[in-house]
């Protein structure tokens, strides 16, 4: 069983309790990644080229 189908396992059995914790755990580490990502593009310039492309549609 792959670790990934074993947490799928533990998080169909935690209680509605614990399930909204995790949802709003996860919901903040997502977010945090996404905001990771924004900054590494807006570093690399992947944002100007996008806009760029954008402004010419």
């Amino acid at each position: 069983m792959s670790r990934v189908e074993q947490l799928e396992q533990q998080i169909a059995a935690l209680n509605e309790d614990d399930l909204r914790l995790l949802r709003a755990w996860f919901a903040r580490f997502d977010a945090d990644d996404w905001d990771r990502q924004i900054v590494s593009d807006a570093r690399s310039g992947k944002l100007e080229r996008l806009a760029a492309r954008a402004a010419r549609t």
